[in-house]
């Protein structure tokens, strides 16, 4: 059942009532290894419900350790180094849901879930449901020391980085870091100490641009600080921007200061543009879970059901993920959004024959993308049972 959820969720059917349009489909049949003609029905829709409803906290506990698992074991060997983009993202609720609270930023009544992956791979970690409202740094440390204690008992010598914007940059959580030695890069937000310290670097700024420097004329500065709430002090990235604006002064409208923290050694450049910035990938990451694949589809009444939906929707994450990972480096099919996998390579109509010895798949001749269509069925049927 729970294969049957998921590959529907892959193909396009996020909706629990799809089950009942699709549990005669022959293609959905063999996925799951049943005859396509006098192969029994699927599930419907009230059983998905059931399911969904099942697990208890123990056994999603249990699950989420099994999905680090999962992320361990597709590697071919252990990494060296592993970056992990930790981000969260709004889900809004239309209803009575449990954890299900007012957020001001968004305007919404709203779930918040974390996300984790990997970045180099693009592989999930972990998705974690949760009240619509900012993690504090209990939270924050929490998740922190169950997804990375997992992936030290799988590997205890990978070095790892943690990525996140301004929610994650709390002090429990980076004190947390520094005592495992875990390296960290965190946004941090500006306030008047911070600004007053980088208005050197400000005036620099705005006076390389009036000289004509550039169009956009941006300094880089480090310097040490310690808010009250921190007990060591820790080295600020400080990036000064001067934008095109209609008066040449340098106003508040016409500068913006950005800050991250971080414990890692190199040049503020390297550290904010190289490191930091390169985290603007998790969104697009989020985006293949939300939007391509309708994680936000979080419609139960019961936190742990909309839990369980969130790891099944990751579970059809991982089906496209592993598919497009099937395609040469150099093949479009390497780079394309998971809708687009789906678009063209799954969402096929075809005609399915059962016979006594064999199964045949007929698709249509005018197909325009049957060259990478039998390319990755090729690779697929390499696989392992």
């Amino acid at each position: 059942m729970i294969r049957y959820r998921a590959l529907l969720i892959a193909a396009g059917y996020p909706d629990g009532n799809d089950c009942d349009l699709l549990k005669s489909d022959p293609a959905f049949k063999m996925a799951v290894g049943r005859l396509p003609e006098n192969g029994g029905d699927l599930c419907s829709q009230p059983t998905i419900s059931r399911l969904e409803n099942l697990p208890g906290p123990v056994a999603l506990k249990r699950m989420m350790a099994a999905m680090v698992k999962v992320f361990c074991d597709s590697f071919d060997q252990v990494p060296r180094r592993i970056v992990l983009d930790i981000d969260d993202t709004e889900d809004r609720v239309h209803g009575g849901q449990q954890l299900a609270l007012f957020n001001a930023y968004y305007d919404s009544r709203c779930f918040q879930p974390i996300h984790i992956y990997e970045a180099t791979t693009g592989k999930p970690v972990a998705i974690i449901l949760r009240p619509g409202k900012t993690p504090d740094g209990a939270e924050v440390t929490l998740v922190l020391r169950h997804v990375i204690g997992h992936i030290h008992a799988r590997w205890p010598a990978v070095d790892i980085l943690v990525r996140g914007d301004s929610h994650y940059a709390r002090p429990e959580a980076m004190a947390w870091c520094e005592r495992k030695r875990i390296g960290y890069i965190f946004g941090l937000a500006g306030n008047p100490v911070l600004l007053r310290q980088v208005s050197p670097l400000a005036e620099d700024a705005a006076l390389g641009r009036i000289a004509g420097e550039a169009e956009k004329v941006r300094r880089y500065g480090d310097f040490r600080y310690a808010a009250k709430s921190w007990n060591v002090e820790r080295r600020i990235i400080a990036n000064v921007e001067r934008r095109i604006i209609a008066r040449v002064e340098a106003s508040p409208q016409g500068a913006d200061s950005r800050f991250i923290v971080t414990n890692l050694q190199g040049l503020p450049k390297a550290l904010y543009e190289k490191v930091y910035c390169a985290r603007g990938q998790a969104e697009n990451l989020i985006k293949a879970h939300k939007l391509h694949l309708a994680s936000d589809r979080t419609s139960c009444t019961k936190a742990t059901a909309n839990q369980f939906r969130l790891l099944i929707h990751t579970t059809a994450y991982w089906l496209l993920l592993n598919l497009r990972g099937l395609a040469p480096r150099t093949s479009f099919w390497r780079d394309a959004q998971f809708d687009t996998i789906r678009l063209c390579l799954i969402k096929v109509a075809g005609r399915v024959t059962e016979r006594v010895t064999r199964i045949k798949v007929a698709l249509p001749t005018t197909y325009p993308y049957q060259i990478g269509f039998a390319m990755l069925a090729g690779q697929i049927a390499k696989l392992p049972p």
